[in-house]
């Protein structure tokens, strides 16, 4: 079984977040970095379980970002992957990632494609199915439970009100949600195999990137909390209706 993992840098889910004076790029100041959790936690268990499951295979990490991207990665191979690629180029877009991870995995033949369903900076859920798309395979969103028999997939996948069960042929495209898998934490002896384990960088692709971020901005600071005597229902009324607007 060969698989492919696609994991992101994302900064700690503690993180202030600021953006620059002009409001075009992150305050990366002080951040610290960590793999996304659902890449992590999901995507990457998941695929180390149906290795073991099957008595071998080989699990191959992806990463599109500069060489400070290394650690992150090198964590997830300290998990358990066998091997990583970085592709040496900065992340400008979920489609210019897309199309730099499907380059490389056109020229494989893997049996399944892993990734979390978004990452906790940008939540745009977007470069699954974009990959899916260039490399022309079936995409399955937001799994939460994968049984494999031979080379067919049972996925469970959560979608609006409930969850839908779905089979599908390999190879295909998968993001991960929670549940599909249980975190692993790397202990010293992987810690140690992670620093001998192979890390090729890899150029770019060229790709004239459609999408250009224009500005970042944060969202208006909550408001206070409003306490309402409990005897005091027409005031409680008035602001759902003139306040919140939901009556």
């Amino acid at each position: 079984m060969k698989l492919l993992v696609c994991v992101s840098k994302t900064p700690d889910t503690t993180t202030k977040i600021a953006f620059n004076a002009e409001g075009t790029a992150l305050d990366t100041n002080g951040i610290q970095y960590i793999m996304n959790p659902y890449d992590e936690w999901y995507a990457l268990v998941r695929a180390l379980e149906l290795c073991e499951a099957a008595g071998g295979g080989k699990v191959t990490l992806i990463n599109v970002g500069a060489a400070a991207n290394d650690s992150v990665i090198r964590k997830g191979l300290a998990i358990g992957a066998d091997e990583a690629v970085r592709i040496d180029a900065e992340p400008q877009s979920a489609m210019y990632v897309a199309r730099q991870i499907a380059a490389y995995a056109a020229k494989e033949s893997f049996d399944i494609i892993f990734l979390g369903k978004e990452t906790i900076d940008y939540n745009g859920s977007e470069v699954g199915a974009m990959l899916a798309e260039m490399l022309d395979l079936p995409f399955i969103s937001y799994a939460s439970h994968l049984d494999m028999n031979g080379n067919t997939a049972t996925i469970t996948r959560d979608i609006e009100g409930g969850a839908e069960k779905v089979a599908v042929e390999t190879p295909f495209v998968i993001s991960a949600a929670k549940g599909l898998a249980e975190q692993r934490i790397a202990n010293m002896k992987g810690i140690m195999m992670a620093k001998k384990k192979p890390l090729t960088v890899i150029a770019p692709v060229d790709f004239a990137d459609p999408v250009v971020a224009v500005q970042y901005e944060l969202p208006p600071p909550k408001s206070a909390v409003k306490l309402i005597d409990p005897n005091n229902m027409d005031e409680l009324v008035r602001l759902l209706h003139e306040e919140a607007k939901v009556i």
